[in-house]
């Protein structure tokens, strides 16, 4: 999945992997839909649908192409448009949301707004069969899926029928099956579509004739020659966390420069408990990659010191990790201009919440300090091979690559740390405070064998003090919330279902063993309309 214009090289290299492209119109959830084409093992790529001119279109010579949903509305002027020649390719086409609106417009059709809104979970009613729905939905099913939207199609073009309908959309999902056009006012790459990701994997296999040859190992493979090309003989640094991300990044790096690259792991003061020993430890004991360990506590706790906003949380440790990987450069070769680049283990999540890196139309939700947070006067070059991938495949790289399990199965870690899971000013009581409390409930996880049932779990220490009884003495203590998601990619999360008497337990510790902590909460929110991270 590439988000940039696909050069010669690109093209060629990936010749012989068949190719879906991605048009997006500016939706939140557009990634999701390169995901699934990607677990029906096809290639594809996300262009802004006003970079996609039509020799570039032609030139990437798509099996088939997708329109993604946005925010916008087919009715307003000048609203986005898919280039025309889209549909004069003889190639299939496949419109999500807005995309089926602005399809239906573009061809003849009729979009009116006002009429009817669908947010969250509803059903289609299959009233015909399609090819695109072979093997999944018979005529007469009742089906579950995920709507967003306020306008409707009203009037199909020529040549189209329909194949579902829904309660606030009679053109739920239409057809032109002689030019294999299809269009769904639902979601089918979230989660809460339950048969969305067969449906698209019917468009790919079925429809557009892929082959399903696109894999990790392919990735890999060429993920190594393309960080060569751009690395040359050049020295990199890469900032190690600990995570999946960072440690993939690194071992990644490792097999394509070997000894060019130097890891560091930059304690923050922000980490958890005896986090920085053992992920020092584990990586020294599994990988010969030379790491530094370099503590920056002090500078980072101090540069944070009466910071409440969490944005300038990031910014400010974006800018810090820079100052440290910059300083640390000049040691590894006594001259800082001998080491051209940082390497970092951002991922597509990360992306699109900060910034459409496409250059398209997406929503910025908020920055991540090593996306929105990096200093514009930053000396050094940015490689990210895991830019354009998810957790899951992240993980599965991973595995590819012969990472230890308790890299591949560690929950996420957000770079800026504790910092964004303590909403308001840091102070080193409040850090103590909560190293305690996420220890505990970390702790209690395990002890229940659910931690590699949930995607990532951790604690916040809100800034609200409560009343409560200890003993006959009234107290005044603060709150701790409790957070714990399942997920498949970062992108949506559900709260994971606890028993009362799992939460019971952990609270009774929390509140027994911490002192400062005098009411626990659980948080329920899914995202969305929620993050995963409170800050």
């Amino acid at each position: 999945m590439q988000a940039s214009s696909p050069g010669s090289q690109a093209i060629s290299t990936l010749a012989r992997h068949d190719r879906i492209l991605i048009l997006d119109f500016g939706s939140q959830v557009t990634q999701l839909i390169a995901r699934r084409v990607r677990e029906s093992g096809t290639y594809c790529e996300i262009w802004p649908f006003n970079a996609a001119s039509d020799e570039r279109i032609k030139a990437y010579n798509p099996k088939g192409i997708i329109l993604s949903g946005g925010p916008a509305s087919v009715t307003e002027f000048e609203s986005p448009r898919a280039p025309q020649s889209v549909f004069e390719m003889n190639v299939p086409v496949f419109g999500i949301c807005y995309g089926q609106q602005t399809m239906v417009e573009q061809l003849g059709g009729k979009v009116e707004s006002g009429h009817s809104r669908e947010f969250g979970r509803a059903y289609v009613d299959i009233q015909e069969k399609s090819p695109i729905t072979e093997g999944l939905w018979n005529t007469g099913a009742h089906e579950q899926v995920w709507m967003s939207h306020g306008d409707r199609v009203t009037q199909l073009p020529e040549g189209f029928r329909v194949v579902g309908t829904s309660e606030g959309a009679p053109f739920a999902f239409i057809a032109n099956d002689e030019r294999k056009f299809f269009g769904v006012q639902f979601h089918p790459e979230v989660v809460h579509t339950p048969h969305g990701a067969a449906l698209l994997k019917n468009f790919t296999r079925d429809i557009c004739g892929c082959h399903g040859d696109w894999t990790m190992a392919a990735f890999k493979d060429e993920a190594i020659a393309k960080i060569r090309k751009q690395v040359g003989s050049a020295k990199v640094i890469c900032g190690l966390s600990g995570g999946v991300d960072s440690s993939v990044t690194a071992v990644l790096l490792h097999e394509a420069i070997g000894d060019q690259l130097t890891c560091i792991y930059v304690d923050t003061g922000l980490m958890r408990t005896g986090e920085s020993d053992q992920v020092v430890e584990l990586f020294r004991e599994h990988y010969n990659i030379p790491l530094i360990h370099e503590d920056a506590s002090e500078l980072f706790l101090g540069a944070l010191t009466g910071v409440t906003d969490p944005e300038i949380k990031r910014k400010a440790i974006g800018a810090l990790f820079i100052e440290v990987f910059e300083e640390v450069a000049g040691r590894v070769s006594g001259d800082s201009k001998s080491v051209e680049f940082l390497a970092q283990g951002t991922l597509y999540p990360d992306v699109i919440e900060s910034v459409s890196f496409t250059g398209g139309p997406s929503v910025t939700i908020k920055s991540h300090h090593n996306v929105g947070g990096l200093p514009d006067r930053m000396n050094l070059k940015l490689i990210e091979p895991l830019r354009e991938l998810f957790k899951d495949e992240v993980r599965a790289l991973g595995i590819e690559l012969g990472l230890h399990p308790d890299f591949v199965k560690r929950h996420p870690f957000p770079g800026p740390g504790l910092a964004i899971r303590i909403p308001g000013a840091i102070t080193a009581d409040k850090l103590k405070i909560l190293r305690h409390a996420d220890q505990i409930y970390l702790e209690e996880i395990r002890n229940a064998g659910l931690y590699d049932a949930i995607w990532q779990a951790f604690a916040v220490l809100l800034p609200v003090q409560s009343v409560g009884v200890m003993g006959d003495a009234r107290s005044y203590d603060s709150v701790c919330a409790l957070r714990a998601v399942t997920s498949t990619d970062g992108m949506t999360a559900d709260t994971y279902p606890f028993s009362h008497e799992f939460l019971g337990r952990v609270a009774t510790r929390i509140i027994n063993e911490v002192r400062g902590i005098g009411r626990v909460v659980y948080d329920i929110t899914s995202k969305p309309p929620g993050t995963i991270e409170w800050e």
